[in-house]
């Protein structure tokens, strides 16, 4: 049966919904508070998300537009090696090469998969409420629009999941990351990080020409440089072992952004009636293991799996969160400890902990990394879960 669906959010994971949602004959209504949801970010997606985007009918127009990754290098600043698996053995363990995207990319391939006039920008959606025979949002434009069913895929400041959790708590978690995209030719042998006390960058190629890069450390919050981003961080890596100053070097101060990092607990319900919570909105997570986007590309495949199979918006969503919490659950612990592992304090510690991870077994290694991001680690429901 045909559900009129509203979605706030048109991140990865609204957008993605919305695919999955409106390709099994679904009338979707994706609402966007901003007009432009660009980012000069890139974005991993692991191979459980290809697998996700597949099933979506999507996954080669992500792999077409980015470039691939199959090795997974860890260096000390000084580029000596802390880790340097075997490329043929990563992809054997996860089943094809990661992708690297940029997130603008990413959001158009999802946005033009969907009917004309899908996502209305602009508007957001400010309280949300149970009605008799569905739910309904109160817009920013005053209007009040009934659906069926709501999906809320608005981030980590969800008003969606403050409806069904009351105030959700955000905490700065000691650290600021950096993001930008530079004009440089990678050695894909090199994709990686390197690590130094309290600090990492990581970078990957993301296509022939361009390399996404990354960089982490303990700092106050809300602390800015001084002159600009770029030049600071030209200037705290001048040292360090290239490529890292080689990609600075070719990156514009304006593919530069700057956030500060916070966290919050995964909201305590992420559904109730025809109301459910999806990406972001549902479980935050720090961006250490690479899974943010790529739990909200699978929690919107497998979403669409369950309203196809329920009689109704209730019973689906119950199920999807029923389903779902198990597998995101140790993923969101496992970002968190990565994040309190590289920035520990004091430094010595950081970079004992750091070094350490070095003396991980390639196989024990590869095992994990299988269950986290695998092809295989994406898994759709059963007939045993109704």
């Amino acid at each position: 049966m045909s559900r009129h669906i509203g979605v706030v959010g048109a991140g990865i994971a609204g957008l993605a919904t919305a695919v999955g949602l409106q390709r099994r004959g679904h009338d979707v209504t994706v609402v966007e508070q901003r007009s432009d949801t660009s980012s000069g970010a890139g974005i991993s997606i692991w191979p459980n998300a290809l697998a996700a985007l597949d099933h979506l009918g999507l996954g080669d127009a992500v792999r077409a537009a980015g470039g691939r990754i199959s090795a997974g290098a860890a260096r000390w600043h000084d580029g000596s090696w802390l880790r340097r698996p075997a490329a043929e053995r990563m992809v054997k363990a996860l089943g094809e090469p990661l992708v690297v995207v940029q997130r603008s990319v990413l959001r158009d391939i999802l946005a033009e998969a969907l009917a004309v006039g899908t996502v209305e920008y602009r508007l957001a959606a400010t309280e949300v409420e149970m009605t008799g025979d569905g739910a309904a949002l109160q817009l920013s434009d005053g209007s009040l629009r009934t659906f069926d069913a709501v999906v809320g895929a608005d981030g980590t400041h969800s008003v969606v999941a403050r409806h069904l959790n009351g105030p959700l708590r955000q905490r700065y978690v000691g650290y600021t990351a950096w993001r930008g995209i530079a004009r440089y030719a990678l050695d894909p042998d090199l994709a990686g990080e390197t690590l130094g006390p309290g600090v990492e960058a990581g970078y990957v190629p993301m296509g022939p020409d361009l390399t996404y890069w990354f960089a982490t450390e303990r700092a106050p919050e809300g602390q800015r440089a001084p002159e600009e981003e770029l030049a600071y961080l030209q200037a705290k890596f001048a040292r360090w072992s290239d490529p890292i100053p080689s990609i600075l070097a070719a990156t514009a101060p304006a593919d530069v952004l700057r956030d500060d990092l916070y966290d919050r607990k995964p909201a305590r319900h992420w559904a109730r009636g025809p109301i459910v919570l999806v990406g972001d909105a549902a479980h935050p997570m720090r961006p250490h293991l690479g899974q943010g986007g790529c739990q909200g590309l699978e929690d919107a495949a497998i979403l669409a799996e369950f309203v196809e199979r329920a009689p109704d918006a209730p019973t689906a969503f119950a199920r999807f969160a029923a389903f779902r919490r198990p597998r995101v659950a140790p993923l969101v612990r496992e970002s968190a400890q990565l994040g309190k592992a590289v920035n520990v304090r004091p430094d010595f510690l950081s970079a004992a902990v750091s070094r350490a991870t070095g003396l991980i077994p390639e196989s024990l290694l590869m095992r994990h990394l299988a269950k986290v991001a695998a092809r295989s680690a994406f898994v759709l429901p059963t007939d045993s879960h109704r």
